[in-house]
């Protein structure tokens, strides 16, 4: 089965405290040209259905970057698990892609790739040649009942989640420097030394 650009959903995690930059949001981070959001939804756009952007605050700022804006199903700034069942109950298509925001450089043909990899897997997720990075993956929306419960075991952990369904890692080591992520400001000033003038 080929799977085409109209049964995937792009979901951008943007919904977490971001603690170690001082709590302020990270997604609307100004970074070289344009804020981290942005850089995000540039390897999605027009290579997806939809975009949804999972916030938690800023909401009139998200929306106006993303198709829809949508707010974790459960209050507490639970981490990205809860974002990503927010978006599978949210999307209306068979697929979603999941990437955070604070990774500007992801390759412009990621969408492409993890939809090339996935075989006959649930799930597939990016792997650097060195690591996984489970916040950019593709994930069978049918797999959002399951999620629930898990969280409602009190589960977190992103890859002991992965572990109970069929997940196939997809080989990005050609490019592992594309999922450098933005964590404090000591990272975001040594990615922007590496960084294109001008890019966007």
């Amino acid at each position: 089965m080929t799977m085409t650009h109209d049964e995937v959903t792009g979901l951008i995690l943007a919904g977490g405290q971001g603690r170690r930059m001082g709590g302020r949001d990270k997604g609307l981070e100004p970074f070289g040209a344009a804020r981290l959001v942005e850089h995000a939804r540039r390897c999605l756009e027009g290579r997806v259905a939809e975009v949804l952007i999972n916030a938690n605050r800023h909401l009139e700022e998200y929306r106006a970057l993303g198709d829809r804006v949508i707010c974790d199903r459960e209050g507490g700034y639970q981490g990205p698990l809860m974002g990503i069942w927010s978006g599978l109950e949210a999307s209306t298509t068979p697929w979603v892609l999941v990437v955070p925001c604070d990774s500007p450089a992801l390759p412009d043909d990621l969408v492409e790739r993890l939809m090339a990899g996935i075989g006959g897997a649930d799930i597939a997720v990016a792997h650097d040649g060195e690591r996984e990075h489970p916040v950019v993956a593709l994930i069978r929306r049918e797999l959002a009942p399951d999620l629930a419960v898990a969280l409602q075991e009190g589960e977190r952990k992103i890859d002991r989640w992965y572990a109970r369904h069929a997940c196939r890692r997809v080989d990005f080591s050609d490019c592992p420097a594309a999922f450098a992520n933005l964590n404090t400001d000591d990272d975001k000033a040594r990615l922007a030394q590496q960084w294109p003038a001008g890019n966007a």
